[in-house]
C-alpha cells in the first residue's frame, strides 16, 4: 500500500515526545531520512505536531508525528502542550526523547502520563555522541524499551526501527478482519449502496469501497446496487449470495427483502469489529432500553463533514431513538478527533463507524467512554437495534 494513499485510519501512529530541545525534530528526520522536521538549538521550535508518512517494513504505511516540547511555559506554551496530547490520545506508539540531561522529573512525568494511557513506550536517550544514559536513568525506564541513539551521527537509528516493529501491538499490525474471513473465493457477496443526499457525487464512501477490495482480495465476486434494484439482484443470481452487506441506514428496508436464509450485515457493523470492540458496542446498544426521560446522548463524529437535511448524526438516527423509546431525550453532537470534556453528563455515546480513525483511536475512545461509566455504541449498530435487527446483523459475525 503506498504511503501516500493510504486511508489514515490504517496506518500505524508513531508520537515522539519529550521536553524542549530533546532532539526530536531530529530524530524524525534521520528515522525517515528527510528534512521534514525544523531543527534548531533553540527550544520550542515546533509548535503544532508535524505528521510525516513513512513506510515501515514490514509493519507498512505509518505515520510519525513531532510534536512541541511538553514542558513549555506560558499561555501559548500550554496550547502547545495541549495539541500534543491531543496527538498522544490517538497514538498507537508513543516514543520518549531523553535529552542529554537524563531522566529527570519532567521525563518521569512524561512516561507515566504515557503509561497511564496504556501507551506502548520506548524510552530513546538521544544524542549518544555526547553521553551514555547513567544506571538511574536506566532504572527510572524499568519495564519499558530502551534504546540509545544519536540523531546527529545516524547511530542506532535501524535499531531504533526494529524496537518500533517489536513494539507495535499485535492487533494493530496483524491484518485485521473486516470481511474476507466470512466468505470463500468465487463465492457472491451483495453489497447495498444507497444513493441519496449524504452520498458523495461521484463515489462511494470509504467503508463501502474498502469492504468491495476486501471482497476483491479474497477471490470472491462482488455486486454492487442500491437498495431499490436488490430484488432484481437475488433474482438473477443462480443462488443465494454468501452474505449481504448493506448501509444501516436501510437495514430495515433490506432486512425484509433478503431471506433469513442469507447472512446479513451492515457497513458499520463490520467495521465495529474491524476498528473498536463489537460486543462491548453491542453492549452499548442494549442500554438504548434503560434510557430516561430528560437523558442526554453523546452523538461523536471523529470527522467533519457538510450536514444534509436528513443527517444520519443529526436527525435520522436521533428521531429513529426517540420513537423506539418514546422519551423525551436530547442529542448532542461533537465532531473531531478528542472527546469532550464533561462525559459524565451523557448517558449513551453513539459514535460514527471511524471510517477516518485508526483502531488504536477507536479502543481508546471506547475505554474513555467506559471509564466514565458511559455506554458505548456506534451508528450502525444503534440503528439495527432501534429497527430491531440487531441480532440477525450481528450473527454473521458470531456474536
Amino acid at each position: 500500500m503506498n504511503t501516500s494513499t493510504a486511508p489514515r485510519g490504517v496506518r500505524l501512529i508513531i508520537t515522539l515526545t519529550g521536553r524542549r530541545n530533546a532532539g526530536k525534530s531530529a530524530l524524525i528526520n534521520a528515522l525517515v531520512n528527510q528534512d521534514v522536521a525544523i531543527v534548531s538549538g533553540h527550544p520550542g521550535t515546533t509548535t503544532d505536531p508535524v505528521g510525516k508518512h513513512y513506510e515501515l517494513h514490514p509493519i507498512g504505511p505509518v505515520t510519525f508525528f513531532d510534536t512541541a516540547g511538553l514542558d513549555d511555559h506560558g499561555a501559548v506554551g500550554q496550547q502547545r502542550m495541549a495539541a500534543t496530547r491531543k496527538v498522544l490520545r490517538r497514538t498507537d506508539i508513543g516514543i520518549l526523547v531523553v535529552t542529554e540531561e537524563g531522566m529527570q522529573q519532567e521525563e518521569k512525568r512524561l512516561l507515566n502520563e504515557l503509561t497511564e494511557m496504556n501507551l506502548p513506550v520506548i524510552v530513546v536517550f538521544n544524542k549518544s555522541d555526547l553521553t551514555t544514559p547513567s544506571q538511574a536513568d536506566l532504572e527510572a525506564c524499568s519495564g519499558h524499551s530502551i534504546v540509545t541513539v544519536s540523531a546527529t551521527t545516524g547511530e542506532n537509528i535501524d535499531e531504533l526501527k526494529r524496537f518500533i516493529v517489536a513494539t507495535a501491538p499485535k492487533e494493530l499490525i496483524e491484518p485485521p478482519l473486516l470481511v474476507s474471513d466470512l466468505i470463500e473465493p468465487s463465492q457472491t457477496v451483495v453489497l447495498v449502496a444507497p444513493i441519496d443526499g449524504a452520498a458523495p457525487k461521484g463515489r462511494l464512501i470509504l467503508p463501502q469501497v474498502q469492504v468491495l477490495r476486501d471482497v476483491l482480495d479474497a477471490n470472491a465476486l462482488a455486486l454492487t446496487v442500491k437498495e431499490t434494484e436488490l430484488p432484481a439482484a437475488l433474482s438473477a443470481l443462480a443462488e443465494p449470495p454468501a452474505l449481504v452487506v448493506t448501509d444501516s441506514q436501510v437495514i430495515h428496508e433490506v432486512a425484509e427483502i433478503v431471506p433469513e436464509t442469507v447472512p446479513l450485515t451492515t457497513f458499520s457493523t463490520l467495521f465495529a469489529r474491524y476498528k473498536g470492540d463489537l460486543p462491548k458496542l453491542v453492549d452499548g446498544a442494549a442500554s438504548i432500553d434503560d434510557l430516561k426521560d430528560g437523558d442526554t446522548i453523546l452523538m461523536y463524529e471523529s470527522c467533519s463533514h457538510h450536514a444534509v437535511d436528513d443527517d444520519i448524526g443529526r436527525v435520522k438516527l436521533p428521531n429513529w431513538i426517540k420513537q423506539y423509546t418514546g422519551k423525551d431525550l436530547t442529542f448532542e453532537l461533537f465532531a473531531g478527533h478528542d472527546l469532550p470534556d464533561n462525559l459524565n453528563q451523557y448517558s449513551l455515546a453513539i459514535m460514527c463507524g471511524g471510517c477516518m480513525s485508526n483502531r488504536s483511536e477507536m479502543m481508546r475512545r471506547i475505554r474513555d467512554l467506559n471509564a466514565h461509566n458511559v455506554p458505548t455504541t456506534n451508528y450502525g449498530v444503534a440503528i439495527s437495534k432501534v429497527q430491531g435487527v440487531l441480532d440477525r446483523v450481528v450473527q454473521p459475525l458470531g456474536i
